[in-house]
């Protein structure tokens, strides 16, 4: 036992898991949580002291040493970021231009802090007791209320499930529906994540094109007509930004209804509207419980949260449940306290009110720079949201121009992504939410200069 305790740690040294300077646990502790006496710990610990694994201090306890670095023979690290083709390093400071993080220097941090700080009072205090897996009854009830006023639908609490983020409720939905392994009609261009998510549920994805009225549902019933379900963006299609049109939504329930398909709305950006009142959710449609509605906190507060929902058909709500309790629990409680709170007191829409107008300025700002710069190399397709979408020749690659962007604290977005077809769009897209007014000239030439250079 004492041989097994000692190669476990030195394994955990030399891979790197305990780093040096580590406190390794006190005999008496790693002795009751395996079960065997306090010698035979200690005579592991005194064998890596001796092999200078480790460094005996006392009653300051046994720490890790120093060691020289092990050489790295593999090129992939199991610490490096799943899905680089989407996501950047993580938990890093937004840089200009980057889509999809809401605004650093305009969040509340100090209200934010406060309420945090009672959340988590409030969660220490709570009984010793498994949370109800579909999320706090408080959250769900503020959440069917919101949905309501701002969101045009009404629903029931018992249809709201809090999910980890918007990955978490397309988990959700994707095993409530039992849908794995057959074709789902996907927006062109489209969500990355969405569809490399269907994919790895064994799904395929049937890329849909978009025009000026949204998804255009006539392909989708031509080129996959027994698809079993349908993902869109009608509210700010992701990522050029039109509404889908009443006319297409009646057609696409005249689809589900006809075909026994499901619809997934996700509701991007349908609360960030910048110009005029944002169209109602789909959702206020569904008369045949067909639809399922997602949401997230990700870009209306903060993305660190890893909080969404997910509105489902009240006749299957009970089924979904059953899925949540096995295999996709709400998040920790005192995220969940911190939001209620947040959206009960009102602070939550003024948030939003706040933050509309502070992007629409940033989004103005950004297109008369573009303007003020404009060349071949670079045109202003659209506004989407938060996001400016530009296009660039087909000649240069969105792809490599983003990577290159990266080295001058840029993070544009490349556009060629989002298309299934390799064909696709040679274009960036900009964040509005994180610009600097006063480096936004510059960063702009700075852009413009990088195109020129790949032109």
């Amino acid at each position: 036992m004492s041989a097994q305790i000692y190669c476990s740690i030195r394994h955990a040294i030399e891979s790197g898991k305990l780093s040096a300077g580590a406190r390794l646990p006190s005999w008496s502790d790693l002795a009751a949580q395996l079960g065997v006496s306090r010698g035979t710990v200690r005579a592991a610990y005194e064998r890596l002291i001796d092999e200078q694994f480790a460094i005996g201090l006392g009653a300051a306890g046994t720490r890790v040493a120093q060691r020289p670095p092990l050489p790295t023979t593999a090129s992939w690290s199991p610490e490096a970021p799943p899905l680089p083709s989407i996501f950047n390093d993580f938990s890093t400071v937004p840089l200009a231009f980057q889509m999809g993080v809401p605004s650093q220097d305009a969040f509340p941090f100090k209200l934010w802090s406060r309420i945090q700080a009672r959340a988590s009072r409030r969660a220490a205090a709570a009984p010793v007791g498994y949370p109800d897996p579909r999320g706090d009854p408080d959250l769900r009830r503020e959440i069917a209320t919101y949905l309501g006023v701002a969101r045009g639908f009404r629903c029931d609490p018992s249809q709201v499930f809090v999910t980890a983020g918007f990955s978490g409720a397309l988990n959700l939905a994707i095993r409530g529906l039992r849908v794995e392994g057959r074709q789902a009609w996907m927006e062109e261009p489209g969500f990355p994540l969405t569809r490399t998510a269907l994919g790895l549920a064994g799904m395929t994805a049937i890329a849909v094109p978009v025009d000026a009225d949204g998804l255009n549902v006539e392909a989708g019933i031509r080129l996959a007509p027994r698809a079993a379900v349908a993902v869109v963006t009608p509210g700010q299609q992701a990522p050029l930004g039109m509404t889908m049109s009443l006319a297409r939504r009646i057609s696409l329930f005249e689809w589900a209804r006809q075909n026994d398909g499901w619809i997934i709305e996700d509701d991007y950006l349908g609360e960030l509207q910048l110009k005029g009142r944002a169209a109602p959710a789909l959702a206020s449609l569904d008369q045949d419980g067909r639809l399922l509605h997602i949401g997230s906190f990700s870009k209306t507060i903060t993305p660190s949260l890893r909080l969404g929902f997910l509105v489902v058909p009240p006749d299957v709500a009970r089924h979904f449940g059953d899925i949540a309790a096995c295999l996709a629990p709400a998040p920790a409680a005192c995220v969940q306290h911190a939001v209620t709170e947040f959206m009960r007191e009102g602070h939550y829409l003024r948030h939003l009110r706040r933050m509309k107008r502070l992007y629409a300025a940033r989004r103005e700002a950004l297109l008369r720079c573009l303007t003020e710069v404009a060349s071949e190399s670079i045109k202003v397709q659209a506004t989407a949201g938060m996001t400016v979408v530009t296009a660039l020749p087909q000649s240069v690659s969105d792809v490599d121009l983003a990577l290159r962007a990266r080295g001058l604290g840029l993070s544009p977005t490349p556009l060629s992504p989002w298309y299934i077809s390799n064909s696709g769009q040679q274009g960036l897209l900009l964040g509005v939410t994180n610009l600097n007014e006063r480096t936004l000239a510059a960063d702009c030439r700075r852009l413009l200069e990088l195109v020129r250079e790949h032109d």
